[in-house]
């Protein structure tokens, strides 16, 4: 079921629900894509209509930020909880190596991508690291053609947003992948570079204040969250 919070129609769905239906996209032998937006991402769908049809046509649309729980609560649309991107990366990784099948990293720095595979493979032998890729290529055809031969079935588009949802819409059905996501720094939690709020915080909703304390340079993007909740309250108002 699909609820629209502020122009963007989100899949109501547990963890629980969307790993489930995340294996089972992989198991259907055509592509498709998953985003996992936050409030930065609502905003700038507002004034970038591409980037809003792109978000909408995803198969699978997850709340990836309190805010966006917050937001649909606000408006009277509740979604049943957040599903951060991370942690739906780590449960398609999961059924990934069940079934056993090849994994494709693209995005973030020199050298991250490699690393992440690297520490992926360890934890999960049935996955076969097919390829890697930094973000900083300028030539998207030539990124999608290297993606291509190396034949993935699960690819990670680490490119930040909107260009990685942008990427996929556009490239992904060429890629040979069943399931694509965009994943924006995934990569370096993966690759250990960068630590999870612990769990506490999360559960609490608090996993931006954790970030925000690590890296204040964050401070204009957190900025944003107040923001989408007053939209949010004015929809509310507007349909009273």
């Amino acid at each position: 079921m699909k609820k629209e919070v502020l122009g963007i129609a989100f899949d109501d769905l547990t963890r629980a629900e969307a790993a489930k239906a995340g294996a089972a996209l992989l198991e259907e032998d055509k592509f498709h894509y998953v985003v996992t937006p936050n409030p930065e991402f609502i905003l700038a769908a507002e004034k970038d209509e591409e980037f809003r049809t792109v978000l909408n046509g995803a198969d699978l649309v997850l709340p990836d930020g309190i805010g966006v729980v917050y937001s649909a609560k606000i408006q009277g649309t509740p979604l049943k909880e957040r599903v951060p991107g991370i942690e739906f990366a780590a449960d398609m990784l999961d059924a990934l190596n069940n079934r056993g099948g090849r994994l494709y990293l693209l995005g973030s720095k020199p050298g991250v991508a490699e690393e992440a595979g690297r520490r992926i493979v360890e934890r999960f032998p049935g996955i076969t690291l097919c390829g890697t890729q930094d973000g900083y290529f300028k030539d998207e055809e030539a990124a999608l053609l290297k993606v291509a031969a190396a034949r993935p079935d699960l690819l990670f588009v680490c490119l930040g947003a909107p260009k990685q949802e942008k990427w996929m819409a556009r490239w992904g059905r060429h890629t040979g992948a069943r399931l694509a996501i965009g994943l924006g720094g995934a990569l370096d939690v993966f690759a250990g570079r960068v630590d999870r709020a612990p769990e506490l915080w999360r559960r609490l909703g608090m996993e931006w204040a954790y970030r925000l304390a690590k890296e204040p340079q964050r401070a204009g993007r957190m900025a944003k969250l107040p923001l989408v909740l007053v939209k949010a309250a004015g929809k509310r108002v507007k349909k009273a």
